[in-house]
């Protein structure tokens, strides 16, 4: 058997398997709910997101005059950016980041949050 054939049945049958990988992958990640973070950006947000949370005085303050509600804030675990930059990842026990999210007005907003090991805080929003 010539090389060119050897080749030609190696690509197929690869582009078989891995197509039959992605659907596994894809079954399995909707059935439990698993989800492949590996960036530290998505790591983030999935840990603040398996945490309870609390509001700040300045932030229960907000929600209760109609500025922002729970969805919006939701919303920045979901979807948002941390900005390392402006985060403080090396205090020790709660770290504070910093999470840029732009809301459906178009406005930027960023929330602030201490991360805690048991709970966050929800510290700013502006």
């Amino acid at each position: 058997m010539s090389f060119l054939k050897r080749l030609g049945f190696f690509i197929f049958g690869l582009s078989i398997g891995l197509v039959f990988l992605t659907i596994f992958l894809k079954n399995k990640a909707k059935e439990t709910g698993t989800e492949f973070c590996y960036f530290p950006n998505c790591r983030v947000l999935k840990d603040l997101r398996s945490k309870s949370y609390s509001y700040s005085d300045e932030v229960t303050r907000m929600v209760q005059a109609g500025e922002i509600d729970s969805i919006q804030i939701k919303s920045f675990f979901t979807d948002g950016e941390v900005d390392f930059e402006h985060s403080d990842t090396k205090s020790t026990p709660c770290k504070t980041y910093t999470i840029e999210h732009e809301q459906n007005s178009g406005a930027m907003k960023t929330l602030t949050v201490t991360n805690c090991p048991t709970k966050i805080v929800i510290e700013t929003i502006k």
